[in-house]
C-alpha cells in the first residue's frame, strides 16, 4: 500500500512541474510513515515541507495543490493538511479488504521484504564474560540483539550472529585464582580469600567440580601465600596471589584449573541462552586472535600506516587523530597488549570476512569505547559508518516493589536462568523489547508474572489463544468453514475496518523496526493489534447466524491470529493456542 501511494504521490509531483507549479529542479528525500495516532490517518508525508525551500513558496501552499491532486485519486478516501503542512491519507475501506486475503497467502512470511537485499550483517551480541552466570542485565541485550537479527532476516539481509568470548586476561585469572582458593578451602586450609575475587555460590560449584574430578592433585600448603601484604593496594595483592598460586600449582595444574572454569561457565552461559531462544552461529574466543597471529598483525597493520608511537616504555595509537578523546595504549611497558589490542584485532577480523555492516551491541557502560574502536577503524582505511554500536541499558529488577542488589564479583545478582524460571522465558523477552534499548528500565517481576489485561505479554498471547478458541468451538459444534469463500466487503463495522487498517500496516511496522534498530516497534504494534481484537471480541458475536458474514469475521480474526503469531516470532515469544 504504501508503495503504491509513493507512486501515485511522485506522478503527482511530475504532473505539478509539467504545469509549472513548482519547479522542476525541486526535489525532496521526503518519507511516507504510519502516523502515531489513528486520527492523522493511515498514512502521513512531510513531502510539502522539504520542498518549501527550493519552492520559495509556504509549506501549507505546497500541500495544497499536492492534496487537491491527491484527492482525485481513487485510492484514497480523504486526504487532508495538518500542522506546518504534513499530508494525512486515508485510504479508502475497499482497499483494504484485499489485506485478509494477502495475509491467507503469505501466512508465515507476511511482513517480510527485501530491504536488505541480501546485504551481510553481522550482529555480535550479549557477548559477556565468562566469570560468572548470566544476569538480568545481558538478559536484556540478549533479547534485544535476538529480535534485531530475526527482523534483519525477515527483512531480507544475510545475518550471522556471533558471542565474542573473552577468555583470555586478568578476569580469567581471577576467575582461576577464585576457584582454587574455594579448593583449598573444602580441604580445611584456612586461606585468605581476597574481596576483589568472585564470591558468588557458583564459584564453590566449580571448586566441588573441580574437587571430586581431580581430587587433592591440586592441593598445595597454604603458606603459599603467607609473605603477601594484603594490607595494602587490594588489586596488587590479588595479583601477587595470582603469581604465587601459578609458581606453586605449575602450568599444567593452573591451566587445568584456568581451562575448567572458564569452560564450566561458559557451558552454563550458552545453556541459559540457548534455554532462552537464542542462538549464535559462532563462539568467537579471545584466545583464538592470539593463536592465529592476528593481534601482532593489527598492531603491525598500525605500525606501518605511521599511527603508533612510543611513549614511557608503552606503544600508543593516536586515537586522537581521529576523533578520539586522547590517544590508547595497545602494549603495556611490560610487552603486554590491552584488551584494545585484541579488539582491533577482532573487529580487522569481522570486516576481512566480508560484512558489509558490523553491528555491536553493548552494555550502555562502554558508551566511552565507541570513539577508540570507530578510531582505529578509520585509521585503517575502512569506513567507520560501516560500524554500528547500539548500547543497551542494564535493566533493573523489582520484587514486590524491592529493587534486586546487582554485583558479579560479590555474587549479588538475580541470574537468568532465575529470572526465565519465576516469569517464563516469554515474559522475559516480551519486556525486555517494550522499551527503546537505551532507555532505563525497570523489571516489575510481579506484573510479569500476572495473569492480566496490564500485563503486555499476557493480553497479547491471550489474543491468539482467544482466537484458537473460536475455531476449536466452532470444530466442536460441527461447523464447516471454507474462509476461501469469505467476503471481507461484509467487514463495514467500525472495529473491523481498524482491524483491517491494523492488519495492513504491519510489514512497513517490520521494516521501521529493522532501519530504526526498534523491536519494540513491534511489541508495541502487537499491543495495539491485541488492543483492537479484544475490542472487536467484546463487541460483535464471530459465529453468526448468517453464513456469508459469519465467514468474513473468521476470516477477519484468523489473518490476526496469524499477524500475531509473525510478531512474536519476530520477538522471540510464543505464540499460544490455549491459556
Amino acid at each position: 500500500m504504501k508503495q503504491l501511494l509513493r507512486a501515485s504521490l511522485e506522478s503527482v509531483l511530475d504532473h505539478l512541474r509539467t504545469g509549472g507549479e513548482i519547479p522542476h529542479e525541486a526535489a525532496a528525500d521526503y518519507t511516507i510513515e504510519t502516523p502515531k495516532q489513528s486520527a492523522h490517518g493511515d498514512f502521513s508525508t512531510n513531502v510539502a515541507m522539504l520542498l518549501a525551500k527550493p519552492c520559495r513558496r509556504p509549506p501549507r501552499e505546497i500541500a495544497a495543490l499536492i492534496a487537491a491532486e491527491m484527492s482525485a485519486l481513487d485510492l484514497l478516501e480523504k486526504v487532508e493538511v495538518a500542522g506546518g503542512g504534513f499530508i494525512n491519507f486515508v485510504i479508502r475501506n475497499r482497499d483494504v479488504f484485499g489485506i485478509v486475503g494477502r495475509i491467507f497467502s503469505e501466512q508465515e512470511s507476511y511482513g517480510s521484504c527485501q530491504l536488505g537485499a541480501g546485504r551481510k550483517v553481522q550482529l555480535e551480541f550479549v557477548s559477556a564474560n565468562p566469570t560468572g552466570p548470566l544476569h538480568i542485565g545481558h538478559g536484556r541485550g540478549a533479547a534485544f540483539g535476538s529480535s534485531l537479527a530475526n527482523l534483519f532476516e525477515t527483512c531480507g539481509y544475510e545475518v550471522y550472529r556471533e558471542y565474542y568470548v573473552n577468555d583470555a586476561g586478568r578476569q580469567i585469572d581471577i576467575l582461576a585464582l577464585s576457584v582454587w582458593l574455594r579448593y583449598l578451602e573444602s580441604f580445611g586450609l584456612d586461606v585468605e580469600f581476597p574481596q576483589q575475587a568472585y564470591q558468588g555460590g557458583y564459584i564453590r560449584e566449580i571448586a566441588s567440580g573441580l574437587k571430586a574430578r581431580c581430587g587433592d592433585a591440586m592441593l598445595v600448603e597454604a603458606s603459599v601465600f603467607q609473605d603477601i601484604d594484603a594490607t595494602g593496594d587490594a588489586e596488587r595483592a590479588l595479583d601477587d596471589m595470582i603469581a604465587k598460586a601459578k609458581q606453586a600449582l605449575g602450568p599444567g595444574r593452573y591451566d587445568e584449573i584456568h581451562r575448567s572454569a572458564k569452560s564450566t561457565i561458559l557451558g552454563e552461559i550458552e545453556a541459559d541462552l540457548a534455554e532462552f531462544g537464542v542462538r549464535f552461529d559462532s563462539w568467537y574466543t579471545e584466545t583464538s586472535l592470539d593463536d592465529r597471529g592476528l593481534i601482532d598483525d593489527a598492531i603491525d597493520a598500525l605500525d606501518q600506516s605511521g599511527q603508533l608511537f612510543e611513549e614511557r616504555g608503552a606503544r600508543w595509537f593516536k586515537s586522537s587523530a581521529f576523533g578520539d578523546e586522547k590517544d590508547r595504549v595497545v602494549v603495556r611497558e611490560n610487552g603486554a597488549k590491552t584488551y584494545f589490542a585484541s579488539d582491533i584485532a577482532y573487529h580487522l577480523d569481522k570486516f576481512s570476512r566480508g560484512f558489509e555492516s558490523v553491528i555491536d551491541i553493548w552494555g550502555a557502560d562502554h558508551h566511552g569505547y565507541i570513539g577508540r574502536m570507530k578510531a582505529v577503524i578509520a585509521a585503517l582505511n575502512r569506513d567507520p559508518d560501516h560500524l554500528i554500536v547500539l548500547l543497551v541499558q542494564f535493566a533493573a529488577l523489582y520484587r514486590g516493589g524491592e529493587r534486586a542488589a546487582m554485583s558479579t564479583r560479590s555474587g549479588e545478582f538475580v541470574t537468568l536462568r532465575e529470572l526465565r524460571q519465576e516469569v517464563g522465558a516469554d515474559a522475559a523477552r516480551f519486556f525486555y523489547v517494550l522499551r527503546k534499548p537505551e532507555q532505563h528500565m525497570d523489571f516489575d517481576l510481579d506484573l510479569a508474572k500476572s495473569q492480566s489485561n496490564d500485563n503486555p505479554v499476557y493480553y497479547v498471547q491471550y489474543a491468539h489463544a482467544r482466537i484458537c478458541s473460536v475455531f476449536r468451538q466452532l470444530a466442536e459444534k460441527g461447523i464447516d468453514i471454507d474462509l476461501r469463500k469469505a467476503d471481507p466487503g461484509l467487514l463495514i463495522e467500525d472495529q473491523e475496518l481498524d482491524l483491517l487498517r491494523s492488519l495492513s500496516r504491519y510489514p512497513e511496522v517490520v521494516a521501521q523496526a529493522a532501519r530504526n534498530y526498534e523491536p519494540h516497534q513491534v511489541a508495541y504494534f502487537t499491543r495495539e493489534l491485541a488492543n483492537d481484537f479484544h475490542a472487536y471480541y467484546n463487541a460483535h458475536p464471530f459465529i453468526a447466524t448468517e453464513e456469508h458474514l459469519r465467514l468474513a469475521r473468521l476470516s477477519l480474526i484468523d489473518a490476526t491470529r496469524q499477524v500475531i503469531a509473525n510478531a512474536l516470532r519476530l520477538l522471540g515469544v510464543r505464540a499460544p493456542q490455549s491459556m
